[in-house]
């Protein structure tokens, strides 16, 4: 009887210690969160300047990947359109990002940016609501793997962005727990809040589709079938094809 107490104890005391770690690692990842600077920024390029700028963007993202400050970078054009492109990208600080954008580096990379776009950059700020650590974002796809990433912009109707952030809050460990996913996050623009974006990288077209038909997901349909601006919602998703750094295990 005294042993089987005793184990009783034990275990308790391991339960409520890993709930603390728990907590504690929440509390610095939601502290790392509130620093971070997550940057998205949307380029439409020139077909005759296409080669030029794929390599000018490609070793910005390899530098910054290099430098410690920085969290996550890559670069993908659209798969319905090639001539859009985009760099996403999340850094320790405002400091730190714009200590990385007064470089050499990447003023040369502006410098192409003037001649080379259709028209002027359009950035994005956004705040991560599910906060992942570097490690997480550093994931990357297996060598045979054809990952893709999808973007979904969504924009809510005032006064159920709640509901949405709630909606997904309860989503997220599932889809994140997906054999197919390699990182899964949903964000929030900063200058309007009913204004989300997810962030939803696959291992390949299969892990894709398991994912919308993996039940979780039905609320997450249910409120995009209802309560956004406008209709359908497949409008505000783009399809991603990595071309920096193509990182693999």
């Amino acid at each position: 009887m005294k042993a089987t107490t005793q184990l009783s104890v034990s275990r308790k005391r391991t339960v409520t210690s890993i709930a603390v770690l728990l907590l504690l690692l929440n509390a610095n990842l939601n502290a790392q969160n509130k620093n971070m600077v997550a940057r998205l920024t949307r380029y439409e390029v020139k077909p005759e300047h296409q080669n030029g700028f794929r390599k000018a963007i490609s070793e910005y993202v390899l530098r910054s990947l290099d430098l410690g400050s920085n969290i996550m970078a890559e670069a993908y054009f659209e798969e319905a359109n090639p001539t859009v492109w985009w760099i996403i990208e999340r850094w320790s600080s405002k400091k730190e990002f714009e200590k990385n954008s007064a470089s050499s580096g990447f003023k040369a990379t502006e410098l192409l940016f003037a001649k080379a776009l259709v028209q002027p950059a359009k950035v994005i700020y956004v705040k991560d609501l599910e906060p992942l650590s570097k490690q997480q974002w550093r994931k990357t796809a297996r060598k045979n793997d054809k990952p893709i990433t999808i973007m979904l912009f969504v924009d809510a109707k005032a006064g159920t962005e709640g509901n949405f952030k709630k909606v997904y809050h309860t989503a997220m460990p599932q889809f994140r727990g997906e054999p197919g996913v390699v990182t899964y996050q949903l964000s929030q623009l900063e200058e309007d809040s009913t204004r989300f974006v997810t962030y939803e990288k696959f291992r390949g077209e299969d892990a894709f589709q398991y994912h919308l038909k993996f039940p979780p997901i039905q609320p997450v349909i249910d409120y995009l079938e209802t309560s956004i601006r406008q209709q359908p919602f497949q409008t505000g998703i783009h399809r991603l094809i990595e071309f920096a750094p193509l990182t693999r295990e």
